[in-house]
């Protein structure tokens, strides 16, 4: 299973911790290293990561790590960086196999999550949701919203989306559906965004859910979430940030 990771974006919510966000280091490790570590648990084995901003120094680490884990990464850069985190998708197309999990480079998660859509039976896309609403890893007010239709598919996405019943993880599996999507939403006026995108799939009956709730998943965005990073991966190393 290929694995996508968007890592394009500017990350300004960190920018006081870390110049680039994805290199940004949790508990001694760049942020997008646990990131492919988790994926890589979870069944993926080659990857691709769409740069951005600061795309250099990011792409010399993911060569580096490609060597230390023996994995496959390559990257492929956003241009238009600057815009909806869609165009990332849009800027690795023509590399993308038929099936992939799709990532953010700044959300951690359990490797059980991308296991089991892995497991699911094929669809154009899935997406894994969280239905708590009070938990304390989930900043309410920056996290994008889905509301679920009786069947488990997608009725609504987004930021501001009033009558929602679960999370966007940010944590997909996806085929060639949704690069059609995403052009097609831009073809309808859109911002390009990976959202549009998935309303668009939505729309035409196309996106599912997998429940995750009581999986561990992280969007790490500020330093309120980075330090909730640091205490998880503390507490199962036993290793102080200091220590490392």
């Amino acid at each position: 299973m290929q694995c996508l990771i968007i890592a394009a974006g500017q990350g300004s919510r960190l920018r006081s911790l870390a110049e680039s966000k994805p290199l940004a280091p949790v508990a001694g490790t760049p942020l997008i290293e646990h990131v492919i570590r988790a994926a890589a648990r979870g069944g993926c084995d080659s990857f691709l990561v769409v740069t951005g901003y600061r795309a250099e120094p990011v792409e010399a680490f993911l060569a580096g790590l490609a060597g230390s884990l023996g994995l496959p990464i390559e990257s492929v850069r956003n241009a238009s960086w600057e815009r909806p985190n869609g165009l990332s998708v849009l800027a690795a197309a023509d590399r993308l196999a038929n099936e992939y999990v799709l990532l953010m480079s700044d959300h951690l998660f359990d490797p059980a999550i991308v296991r089991a859509l892995i497991a699911r039976p094929a669809a154009p896309l899935t997406l894994a949701v969280d239905y708590r609403s009070d938990s304390p890893l989930i900043d309410l007010g920056d996290a994008t919203k889905v509301a679920v239709a009786g069947d488990g598919r997608i009725a609504r996405i987004g930021k501001t989306l009033e009558g929602w019943d679960a999370i966007d993880t940010g944590i997909f599996r996806a085929g060639p559906g949704l690069v059609e999507a995403i052009r097609e939403s831009l073809e309808r006026g859109g911002q390009g965004s990976l959202s549009e995108g998935v309303q668009q799939l939505a729309d035409e009956g196309l996106a599912e859910t997998l429940d995750v709730s009581g999986s561990w998943w992280l969007d790490v965005d500020d330093p309120r979430a980075l330090a909730l990073a640091e205490e998880h991966f503390r507490r199962k190393t036993g290793k102080t940030r200091d220590s490392i």
